[in-house]
């Protein structure tokens, strides 16, 4: 709703309310004068209890929780407390004349006597709550949640023209395509040197544009190829247990006792584990010899 039709709408508000204060207030003025009050007292006695509702309704609007609560039961209670007040003026017409006897408001008693309470029990009611809710009101904090949906609600009732351009929106982002490489051949076998084990290819992540072409093309893969032919293998001589004790004899010539182990023959001759133990007790034996 737009500025001019909320102003309007709270003048009119406000004329309605005041045109009803003053209907109240002549029965509220002779009923006051009833309970003997002076002329000052109860031309002031309205104020007291219809001022109290107006400020109960404020503080409703902008209390929360229950301190709204608080003041919606204080509304409730005082918009009673004058209708009651109202309805006796009308029932007793005695209340509309100057001469009226003091603190007859019903023929009955035990009404009589409510209704003076209630009558003079309004001004010291509306001291305790009118000052509760305007200290409530004075300490009232409004919450951070509160305050984003007021701000929501206005930039919604704002046009576009005052909100501005929309921003852009971000552009896609396209995550990279994973293309595994070409496998790596299995090792051939050389010599007396076992084929290692051969790694797994690790994927190579190559860049997508925008557009979903892909930068680069993926090689095609090749199948494994089987067992290697006898005729790709090198041949490897096989030496006599002569030869391999003639060569460990030589390189083992200025060894000390200590270092003539089956380990270092091994790595030495380039023999088995066994046969290495074999030429070590040779070589041991013949030292002794």
């Amino acid at each position: 709703m737009n500025r001019t039709p909320k102003t309007l709408l709270v003048l009119a508000l406000v004329g309605v309310v005041g045109m009803a204060f003053r209907v109240s207030w002549n029965a509220q003025r002779d009923v006051a004068r009833a309970i003997g009050a002076d002329h000052t007292a109860a031309t002031l006695y309205p104020f007291v209890v219809d001022g109290l509702m107006a400020l109960a309704l404020v503080a409703t609007l902008v209390l929360t929780d229950d301190s709204r609560r608080f003041a919606l039961r204080v509304l409730a209670t005082y918009t009673g407390a004058s209708l009651v007040l109202n309805y006796v003026h009308g029932l007793v017409p005695a209340l509309h004349r100057e001469s009226v006897d003091w603190g007859r408001l019903a023929d009955w008693s035990p009404a009589n006597w409510a209704l003076v309470l209630l009558a003079t029990s309004l001004p010291v009611g509306s001291i305790y709550f009118g000052s509760d809710l305007v200290a409530k009101v004075l300490h009232h904090h409004p919450t951070p949640a509160a305050n984003a949906e007021e701000s929501a609600e206005s930039m919604s009732n704002r046009s576009m023209a005052e909100q501005g351009e929309p921003a852009p929106a971000p552009a896609p982002v396209v995550p990279p395509v994973v293309v595994n490489p070409a496998p790596i051949p299995r090792p051939v076998q050389v010599g007396f040197l076992k084929p290692t084990v051969a790694l797994k290819p690790l994927p190579a992540i190559v860049p997508v544009a925008v557009g979903g072409s892909v930068a680069a093309e993926s090689p095609r893969t090749r199948r494994a190829t089987g067992r290697v032919p006898d005729s790709a293998r090198s041949v490897r001589p096989k030496r006599t247990p002569d030869q391999l004790l003639d060569q460990a004899r030589a390189a083992s010539a200025d060894w000390p006792d200590a270092h003539l182990t089956a380990d270092r023959i091994r790595k030495t001759v380039h023999t088995s584990a066994e046969k290495a133990r074999g030429l070590r007790d040779a070589l041991i034996a013949e030292r002794a010899a």
